[in-house]
């Protein structure tokens, strides 16, 4: 029996700045005695709700089932560790697997050596059971195995995701460092908005808000484009369990109210993307987009202004992007009368350009970068 089958613990990894919205996700999928930590979320869980939350999680990466854990202060531990572990209960020959490690504050310094040492472990196990081994598959293998080493204690899991669940399926083509899926889902779960009132990206590059805010509000499964997940090598994988989860989770999706999700962009060119990456999406066409600078548009009352600025390592000079978000700021207070903006801040130091009074000021982090989304109520 191995080690998530004894205790029903999981691993959800979750960025730092959306860590507590993450907490309250996982509750709201069936996770039980959640406990936040280093790199993300502990939780317990039943089967039907780690298909769950695997299959609608907005802001988890990946969901971890953890097989063993060990002292381990040298690479032969591992290797040795790895060797020890029934791998036929997940996988054939046939099979392809990767291994993603992150080691910090142990003897072994190296994740990429210590990888190589669980998959040597592991091709060696099959070597000496059939004669054969599986193939490592880098980019798109059938598992994913991961591996944490920290203060000399290695924990050896599944990724019961099958990949990292950022990667929802909607996105084909994108402008320069696009908004990682995961914090549009927060920024839009922060707006508190549900449909009920019109939404609008001025600013809107790849689509990426416009995409979450369409499916949150049409409460669309984050993976439901996903043909497989991790879980499915788990050897107590329970089919008739996960295709009850799925026809629930499906049959919830419900309808978008027409007009209530709109974007534009100075570029055509990231107008064009927006609309390839939105029609991926059942009633995509119900977003309206145009090719617009805002300080040109009508703006928006009584609504919500979700955005995510150019800032320096995507565009413009210092100059440039000063006059923007001034100009951001006075389009906001202007034109936006009643409506609450919240505004993606990639570099902090534009905050003060804006001219605005913030109502609260949130970390968010992504793609390296320290940010911090800010609300505005515009009275």
């Amino acid at each position: 029996m191995y080690e998530y089958q004894r205790n029903k613990l999981y691993f959800a990894q979750i960025a730092d700045g959306i860590k507590e919205l993450g907490a309250g996700e996982l509750s709201e999928l069936g996770a039980r005695k959640v406990s936040p930590v280093y790199g993300g979320i502990y939780f317990n869980a039943d089967r039907e709700a780690l298909y769950r939350i695997n299959y609608f999680t907005r802001f988890a990466s990946r969901i971890l089932a953890p097989l063993a854990s060990f002292d381990c202060g040298a690479p032969d531990q591992l290797y040795e560790k790895a060797k020890q572990i029934n791998w036929p209960d997940f996988i054939s020959v046939e099979n392809t697997f990767a291994v993603s490690g992150n080691v910090s504050n142990s003897m072994i310094n190296n994740s990429h050596f210590a990888s190589l040492r669980l998959k040597d472990g592991i091709v060696d196990s099959f070597r000496e059971l059939t004669g054969k081994r599986p193939d490592v598959d880098s980019r798109n293998p059938d598992i994913w195995l991961n591996l944490h080493i920290r203060n000399d204690k290695a924990v050896i899991s599944i990724d019961t995701s099958g990949g990292s669940l950022h990667r929802r399926g909607y996105r084909k083509d994108s402008v320069s460092a696009p908004m990682q899926e995961t914090v549009a889902a927060a920024i839009i779960r922060y707006a508190e908005w549900n449909g009920e009132v019109p939404l609008y990206d001025p600013m809107c590059g790849s689509g990426t808000l416009l995409c979450e805010a369409l499916m949150h509000c049409r409460k669309i499964p984050s993976a439901i484009f996903r043909e497989h997940f991790g879980f499915e090598f788990l050897p107590d994988y329970d089919v008739p369990v996960w295709r009850k989860v799925k026809k629930e989770l499906d049959g919830q999706i419900r309808d978008l109210p027409e007009g209530c999700i709109a974007g534009s962009d100075l570029s055509p060119k990231a107008v064009e993307i927006s609309r390839l990456n939105i029609d991926n999406l059942e009633h995509g066409e119900k977003i309206k987009l145009e090719t617009l600078d805002f300080r040109k548009s009508r703006g928006l009352e009584n609504g919500i202004i979700v955005t995510n600025p150019p800032y320096g390592i995507r565009m413009g000079n210092r100059r440039e992007l000063d006059l923007l978000y001034k100009s951001l700021g006075d389009f906001l207070k202007q034109k936006c009368k009643g409506s609450a903006a919240y505004v993606y801040f990639g570099e902090r130091e534009f905050i003060k350009k804006i001219g605005l009074k913030p109502t609260w000021k949130k970390p968010l982090k992504t793609g390296g970068l320290d940010g911090r989304l800010v609300k505005y109520e515009l009275f």
